[in-house]
């Protein structure tokens, strides 16, 4: 009774806020029209982005405002359901909340290495970033070099592991490395603290949702590892996140240590996941690891609506509604058919 009373307010909110996030069919609509500001105007007549962008002018929009836009409805529906959450519900978005600051954190590494002279504008993002993160964006964006960037975050968790990428014996980190480092970081954080944040029916569905994620992420870096880098053993086995799920330790190094993609493959098709998903090849890794998490949170989310499933369900959705209409954008900035234009949004 006290987890139905906790969530059931928010439960209903978020199914209501589930049920303005954009379908299939208006992706089809989406896919047939033939400018930018065309599907910009399309989407401030829907109730998932009317009050939000009433006020947007699309004629003037770039394509860069139209991603900070997009991105900046993830963060405008995380807050509505953090300001309708109670003590214990903000302790699990607190810890999800992470992943937008090293989203953040990527940008500006990414505007570093690449040597861009503009100051990268993230200021649509700061309200939000002042009132949940300790992260300060101004000083963030305007960092000209790695050294600066990570000395502006020395009040924050994310000093230590950036710290140690910059000061490892690794002659010059590269933005790979750097991303890793948040990556692995978060992701063991997250299984650290999860059995005292979290009790009974929440416990379980953190435990199966981020161990699943963990496991398909873990199969994904070693394939990825090894087909596209030609890593060594130690290298893929110093990118992998601590934890095992339905992977056996085993299982883990056979597959590191796989002579070729061949036996890779056949590896692969003997561990949980090979044996319980259709389809389950090496080259459908990213495929399959967006199945199995957003499979196991709609299932949780049905099964259990008045727990932490909904939430992490609700954000994974909004996360994915906007990787999609950035993807569609794109394609119709690019007069890509609109039958591609489908077959690319159904891959998010």
């Amino acid at each position: 009774m006290g987890s139905l009373l906790s969530y059931s307010g928010l439960s209903t909110k978020i199914r209501a806020m589930q049920r303005r996030l954009i379908d299939i069919p208006q992706f089809q609509e989406i896919s047939q029209m033939t400018s930018v500001p065309q599907v910009v105007a399309y989407l401030k007549k829907q109730p998932g982005f009317e009050k939000l962008w009433a006020d947007l002018d699309e004629n003037t929009l770039h394509r860069g405002e139209i991603e900070h836009l997009l991105t900046h409805t993830i963060y405008q529906n995380f807050t509505r359901i953090y300001h309708f959450s109670n003590p214990k519900q903000r302790t699990f978005l607190a810890l999800y909340f992470k992943r937008y600051e090293i989203s953040i954190m990527k940008d500006c590494l990414r505007k570093i290495f690449d040597h861009r002279e503009a100051t990268l504008d993230l200021s649509i993002f700061k309200e939000f970033f002042d009132r949940h993160s300790q992260l300060n964006i101004s000083k963030l964006t305007a960092s000209g070099t790695i050294e600066e960037f990570i000395n502006n975050l020395k009040d924050t968790e994310y000093y230590a592991p950036l710290s140690r990428i910059l000061n490892s014996p690794k002659e010059q980190p590269l933005l790979f490395d750097y991303g890793m480092a948040l990556d692995q970081y978060y992701f063991a954080q997250i299984w650290k603290v999860k059995d005292k944040l979290f009790k009974s029916v929440d416990l379980k569905e953190m435990t199966q949702a981020y161990g699943r994620k963990f496991d398909m992420l873990n199969l994904s870096w070693i394939y990825r590892s090894k087909k596209y880098y030609q890593m060594s053993h130690a290298e893929i086995y110093a990118l992998l996140i601590p934890v095992r799920f339905k992977l056996h330790k085993e299982e883990i190094t056979a597959l590191v240590e796989a002579n070729d993609m061949d036996e890779f493959g056949k590896l692969l098709a003997q561990t949980y996941y090979g044996r319980t998903l259709d389809d389950m090849t090496p080259e459908n890794l990213e495929n399959g690891y967006n199945y199995v998490l957003r499979s196991i949170l709609e299932v949780e989310a049905r099964r259990n609506p008045h727990s932490v499933a909904i939430i992490y369900s609700y954000l994974y959705h909004k996360e994915h509604e906007v990787d999609r209409l950035t993807t569609a954008v794109e394609c119709v900035r690019y007069g890509v058919p609109p039958q591609e234009t489908m077959e690319h949004i159904m891959k998010n």
